[in-house]
């Protein structure tokens, strides 16, 4: 099986939630469309971490750049950029 490109989406999450999630997997299922393999870790770690504690959500962050740092490439997605995509872009 080849292997496809693995790519980081990077998006909004904070603000509206839900709406922010919507827009994430819509850009995966577009990633996947054009043949590659999506991650998005905002969609994963607040599954599991409280995204209004200051310290679980620095974890998440961290562990997102850990993913990202073994991406081949970052889509950054979305009309804005917020704090958290500010650091995965830098």
């Amino acid at each position: 099986m080849e292997r496809n490109k693995l790519v980081y989406i990077a998006s909004p999450y904070s603000g509206d939630v839900e709406r922010n999630v919507a827009f994430a997997k819509a850009a995966c299922r577009y990633a996947m469309n054009q043949g590659v393999t999506p991650i998005a870790s905002h969609l994963l770690y607040p599954q599991m971490l409280d995204d209004s504690n200051p310290a679980e959500c620095e974890l998440g962050l961290q562990l997102g750049m850990q993913l990202m740092e073994r991406c081949d490439e970052l889509w950054v997605c979305g009309d804005r950029i917020s704090s958290g995509m500010a650091q995965e872009i830098t």
